[in-house]
């Protein structure tokens, strides 16, 4: 992708992103928008997105597929990995090559290179020194992000951070915990409905996602307010 091609990507996803926090949003489908753009703007793999919830314990809320989401879960059953790190020191982590990662990240660094990710690059969800969750960008080739990809990171994980706060609520420290229990909340649903669909469907978890987005959005229905009538099975997908 020549850097003409990705500026432009960037600046037509900014205006996208833009565009849905002014008309109202569902905030798992805006965080799932923006892992997409994120993959395809930076040349990721997978791209995960994690946030803490009121008792500082990090979930998965938007990952581009099970490969990434998988990934993510192994660290935090550890404890241990970059994306980890990147929440609680609130700064970027950068793992040009994952087989040179330290000894105590070693399960991480195992499951990176058993899914095929060679380096790994988390952002920090900041808010006035408040660090809420951490963008995470895998890649299947070694090197550290360059400037511009390490500015553009920064900038998408800004826009998530401004999309989870919203802009008429969230001030004080209390609403947006608020606000983040609701994302996590909304995501277990998201996730049931997945299964439901993927288990009714025969198909893995990606797919079941994708026709749980598209009926929503085909529908004009909230995809937290889908997921629910999915489990409760007043709707059939």
């Amino acid at each position: 992708m020549t850097e003409q091609t990705r500026e432009g990507l960037l600046a037509a996803s900014f205006v996208s992103l833009a565009d849905t926090l002014v008309v109202g949003y569902d905030v798992v489908d805006l965080l799932q928008t923006l892992v997409e753009t994120c993959a395809t703007v930076l040349d990721a793999a997978a791209v995960g997105l994690l946030l803490a919830d009121e008792g500082n314990v990090l979930e998965v809320v938007a990952s581009t597929n099970e490969r990434s989401r998988l990934l993510e879960i192994l660290q935090l059953r550890a404890g241990l990995g970059p994306c980890v790190e990147c929440y609680i020191t609130g700064k970027v982590v950068s793992v040009p090559d994952v087989r040179e990662l330290r000894d105590d990240w070693h399960v991480f660094r195992e499951g990176a290179l058993e899914q095929g990710f060679l380096s790994v690059h988390a952002v920090p969800l900041r808010l006035r020194g408040f660090t809420m969750g951490a963008l995470n960008l895998f890649r299947e080739t070694t090197g550290a992000l360059n400037s511009n990809d390490a500015a553009a990171a920064q900038a998408l994980a800004d826009v998530a951070t401004i999309g989870i706060v919203h802009e008429r609520a969230m001030r004080q420290s209390e609403l947006t915990r608020e606000q983040l229990q609701r994302a996590l909340d909304s995501r277990v649903i998201i996730e049931q409905a997945k299964g439901v669909i993927a288990q009714s469907k025969n198909i893995d978890m990606n797919g079941a996602f994708s026709v749980l987005r598209e009926y929503a959005r085909s529908n004009s229905l909230s995809l937290t307010d889908l997921a629910g009538r999915v489990v409760e099975r007043t709707i059939i997908l």
